[in-house]
């Protein structure tokens, strides 16, 4: 791909988010009742491909098993207030009262509380006794600490995450964790992530993992890209990961998942995520705006609550509808954020495509107008697309 001169010692690539492309509609429409958008990984078969993302304010026990019920995997952040305290609640509505300026030092205090073992034992216990499929987030620096833990309590997915996760960790004060060793050896099958970017998703791949999140800052309460620099929009993140795996398709004959994780809250996005080359995705604002959600409207990111460098703030989402009318519908709203997988099965259809895995096959072309092409009075009126 030919790069733009920054300056004489530097050169870069042009890259492109979500709303700097389309979705190309082809010669063949379908009825949307005709399209699959089922989802398999490992033994694990879903009949959506989302991921509900490890944050508090958008999955608790209650709502992955909701999540589960409605067809999706809820993943438990197992570092969370969930894993910290017997009964969150109050906390939760005390995250809400919070002023903008007081919330991310409260915040602070709140996860100081030490994560507790016989929690993550019963917090699994809880989503495993409702029958369904279990996953659960933790970083890489807890993984062997809480792995026999995970393991005894019977989770049936796990996800090692954070900002950015290598598998190359090189540290001269700590053993990092081997990615590689701990996956292979582990009993069941792991997802890691977050990268963004061809050679470090081939390596995370070349772990053993079963899935590799792509994503780095692209979240509403994520603000990796500003207080670090670093991240890539997410079409050319996810376009580049997908073609990592097909050369780790190549080299071994093993297919592993491209999930994009971040910076989806619309059908749309979604849509082109899958389109980029996603086998899934993982969605966090989109839940807490779910009546079910524990944050009731309000979202933060994993590292809102770093003790030394916050990297997210905490959001106002606002309650939308039901966690079945955010991920199947229908409707009342006519700006995206509801019936989401209901809008990616009609893209799907109206592009003619019958299966997700014939979706990333799809023709996408730069649109810079796409937003705002006989948009005007949306605009103004802050309505619709304009919103």
């Amino acid at each position: 791909m030919a790069e733009v001169e920054i300056g004489i010692y530097k050169s870069a690539r042009q890259a492109y988010g979500f709303d700097d492309i389309a979705i190309v509609p082809s010669r063949r429409t379908r009825d949307p009742e005709d399209v699959d958008i089922s989802w398999q990984i490992d033994a694990y078969k879903f009949e959506l491909p989302m991921l509900g993302s490890a944050m508090d304010g958008a999955v608790s026990p209650t709502t992955a098993i909701e999540i589960g019920r409605l067809g999706g995997l809820g993943v438990l952040n197992l570092e969370g207030l969930w894993t910290r305290y017997e009964d969150p609640t109050s906390l939760f509505e005390e995250i809400a009262e919070l002023a903008d300026d007081k919330a991310t030092a409260r915040m602070q205090q709140m996860y100081a509380e030490p994560v507790k073992l016989e929690l993550v034992a019963a917090r699994i216990a809880q989503m495993k006794e409702a029958g369904i499929v279990t996953a659960a987030s933790v970083t890489p620096q807890r993984t062997a600490w809480m792995s026999s833990t995970i393991i005894n309590s019977g989770l049936d997915i796990l996800v090692i995450q954070g900002t950015v996760v290598s598998a190359e960790h090189v540290s001269k004060t700590a053993e990092p964790l081997n990615l590689k060793r701990f996956i292979r050896e582990f009993e069941i099958p792991v997802i890691v992530g977050g990268c963004a970017s061809y050679q470090a998703g081939l390596h995370l791949m070349r772990t053993g993992a079963a899935g590799v999140l792509v994503g780095v800052g692209p979240g509403n309460a994520c603000t990796s890209r500003a207080v670090l620099g670093i991240g890539v929009p997410q079409a050319t993140a996810i376009a580049d990961v997908a073609g990592a795996r097909m050369r780790h398709l190549d080299e071994t004959g093993v297919y592993v998942h491209v999930i994009a994780d971040g910076g989806m809250s619309k059908g749309g996005d979604i849509a082109k995520a899958i389109a980029c080359g996603a086998d899934a995705v993982m969605i966090g604002s989109p839940l807490t705006s779910a009546i079910e959600a524990p944050a009731r409207g309000y979202h933060w990111g994993m590292a809102t609550f770093h003790p030394t460098l916050p990297r997210g703030t905490r959001v106002r989402t606002q309650v939308r509808g039901t966690l079945r009318e955010i991920l199947l519908g229908p409707a009342h709203e006519n700006d995206g954020r509801l019936n989401l997988f209901g809008a990616l099965r009609t893209s799907m259809a109206t592009c003619g495509y019958e299966s997700v895995k014939e979706f990333q096959k799809a023709e996408v072309m730069l649109a810079p107008s796409l937003q705002t092409e006989g948009k005007a009075l949306q605009r103004s009126q802050g309505v619709g697309m304009g919103h």
